[in-house]
C-alpha cells in the first residue's frame, strides 16, 4: 500500500493567519497531547507514524509548499510538486506518474489518496489498510471512506449505498450527491447516505489505464510536461462520478472538516494569544498572533484573529464564506516559515521614485543556514539581535554575534549558518524588492565551508 497526501491550498480560508505561504494546515494552532502546539499537517504526520505509515508516503504539493513540509515534517521527505495548482485529479495523476516512472511501484499496488489535513483519531487509518485488503480481493476499483452524518450539512459532499444486499465489510455506492440543500440531506440520510471523507483508494494501473485512454503519457517527466493540458477539475467529478464499481467502509468515530473558522473554533481554547473574553461574551474566540491585547465585550458567536497580514472579525455562521472577500488582499504574506526557520515582515514603504525598504525580523533555528546567495538589485544590512553564527562574505568565513551589524551590498555573494538560535533583523533597500532577486549559489553550509576554504 502506498500513500499519497494532498497538500494545496491558497490560504484563504482561515485568513489571516493563513496566506499563500501558509495555508491552513501548516498553521500551528492545535494542540497535541503534550501541550505543544501543532500544525494540521504534523498531527496527521504524527498519527501516521504511529501507525508505521509514513515510510511509504509521498506528499503531493506545489513548490512554495517544500520549505514548510520539511521543516514541519521531515527532512527527507518525499514530495512530487505540481509545476502549477490545477486541482486533485492533476495532482493525483501525476503522483501516480512518479510512483509508476521513478519509485517503480507494481501497477497492482494499492494507492490511498488522502487529504494532509483530515482531523480524526488514529483509528481512522485502520482503514487504509481495510481499503487496501478489499482492493487485492477485486471488490471494487475505487474504495472510499464514508463519515456517519451529525447533521444535515450542505457543506459536504454525500455518498448515497445501493440498497441491494452489500457485504457487511463494506458498502457499494449507487450515487453521489454534492453539498446538497438540509432538506435533501436529510432525506437521502435517511437512505443511508454518508459524507464523502476525502479519501480515495485504488490500484495504479486504475490512473494509468486513464492516462492511456485519454492519450496523455504514463512517464513521470513527459506528464509533468503536459501537465497543464490535464483537466483541471477533481477526482470526484473526473473518477467518481463516472466510475461504476465504487465501495466503501463506514467510519464512525470523530470526524472534522477544519475549512472554516466556525468548525476549527469548535476545537480550540476561548483565547490564543494576548486577549481575553468578557463573562457575557457568549460562544466568542479570540485567535491573536500579533504582540497586542485584544477585548471583547458582550459578543456573541464571532471570532477575532489577528495576524500579520490582517485582522479579521466575524460571525461564526458567515466565516465559510471568507474565501470570498479574501481576493481583495493580495499583498506579499508578511509571514513564512522556510526551511531554515521564519521571518515576519515589520515595515515595507515606497516612496515616488520607486525606493524600497523593507524590514523583516528572521529566526534561524540552531545549525540551520542560509543559503550562499547573491542579490543583483538590493542592499542589505543585518543586525543581529541574539545569538551566535558564521557568515559568509565573498568566500570567506567570520563569527558573528548579537550586536553585530553586517552590511551587503548589491552583488555581494554572502550566507549565514547559526550555531545557536539566532535572529537578527534585515534591512533591504532598493528598486523593486522581489524575492525572484536571488541566485542562489550553495544551499547547504558544506559546499560553503569547502568553497570558502580552497
Amino acid at each position: 500500500m502506498q500513500l499519497i497526501l494532498l497538500s494545496g491550498g491558497a490560504g484563504k480560508r482561515l485568513w489571516p493567519i493563513s496566506n499563500p505561504a501558509r495555508p491552513k494546515q501548516f498553521v500551528k494552532i492545535l494542540q497535541n497531547q503534550e501541550g505543544q502546539t501543532e500544525s494540521m499537517a504534523q498531527r496527521v504526520w504524527r498519527q501516521l507514524h504511529a501507525k508505521g505509515l509514513t515510510s511509504s508516503t509521498l506528499i503531493a504539493c506545489c513548490e512554495s509548499q517544500t520549505d514548510n513540509l520539511t521543516s514541519q515534517l521531515c527532512p527527507d521527505i518525499k514530495f512530487v510538486c505540481e509545476p502549477e495548482q490545477r486541482d486533485t485529479f492533476p495532482a493525483i495523476a501525476l503522483a501516480c506518474s512518479y510512483l509508476h516512472t521513478q519509485e517503480d511501484l507494481n501497477e497492482d499496488e494499492v494507492v490511498i489518496v488522502a487529504p494532509i489535513d483530515t482531523y480524526v483519531e488514529e483509528n481512522f487509518f485502520d482503514n487504509y489498510r481495510e481499503l487496501a485488503r478489499l482492493l487485492t480481493e477485486e471488490h471494487g476499483e475505487v474504495g472510499l471512506i464514508g463519515i456517519a452524518p451529525t447533521s444535515s450539512s450542505s457543506s459536504f459532499g454525500y455518498m448515497v449505498p445501493s440498497s441491494e444486499a452489500a457485504d457487511p465489510d463494506f458498502l457499494r455506492i449507487e450515487r453521489f450527491v454534492e453539498k446538497p440543500q438540509p432538506e435533501v440531506a436529510e432525506k437521502i440520510i435517511k437512505e443511508g447516505a454518508l459524507w464523502n471523507s476525502g479519501v480515495f483508494a485504488f490500484k495504479l494501473d486504475f490512473i494509468l489505464n486513464w492516462l492511456n485512454s485519454h492519450n496523455f503519457p504514463t512517464q513521470y517527466e513527459d506528464l509533468r510536461y503536459c501537465y497543464s493540458s490535464l483537466p483541471k477539475t477533481s477526482f470526484d467529478y473526473e473518477v467518481l462520478e463516472n466510475s461504476s464499481q465504487i465501495i466503501a467502509v463506514k467510519y464512525e468515530g470523530n470526524w472534522l472538516d477544519l475549512g472554516t473558522w466556525k468548525t476549527l473554533t469548535a476545537i480550540l481554547p476561548q483565547t490564543i494569544g494576548k486577549g481575553r473574553t468578557s463573562p457575557d461574551s457568549v460562544n466568542t474566540h479570540i485567535i491573536n498572533e500579533l504582540d497586542i491585547p485584544i477585548l471583547t465585550l458582550g459578543t456573541s458567536d464571532i471570532v477575532v484573529a489577528a495576524g500579520p497580514d490582517g485582522i479579521l472579525v466575524a460571525d461564526k455562521d458567515s466565516s465559510p464564506r471568507l474565501k470570498d472577500f479574501t481576493g481583495a488582499y493580495q499583498n506579499r504574506p508578511r509571514y513564512e516559515e522556510r526551511r531554515w526557520g521564519w521571518y515576519y515582515v515589520l515595515d515595507h514603504s515606497k516612496s515616488l521614485d520607486g525606493y524600497e525598504v523593507l524590514t523583516k525580523k528572521l529566526h534561524l533555528h540552531h545549525d540551520k543556514c542560509l543559503s550562499y546567495q547573491v542579490h543583483g538589485m538590493r542592499t542589505e544590512v543585518w543586525t543581529v539581535t541574539s545569538g551566535n553564527g558564521l557568515f559568509a562574505c565573498d568566500d570567506k568565513i567570520y563569527p558573528v554575534k548579537s550586536g553585530d551589524v553586517l552590511h551587503i551590498p548589491g552583488g555581494t555573494k554572502h550566507g549565514l549558518k547559526a550555531i545557536t538560535d539566532l535572529e537578527l533583523i534585515e534591512v533591504q533597500s532598493g528598486i523593486n524588492l522581489i524575492e525572484e532577486d536571488i541566485t542562489r549559489i550553495y544551499l547547504s553550509w558544506e559546499e560553503v565551508v569547502k568553497h570558502c576554504t580552497q
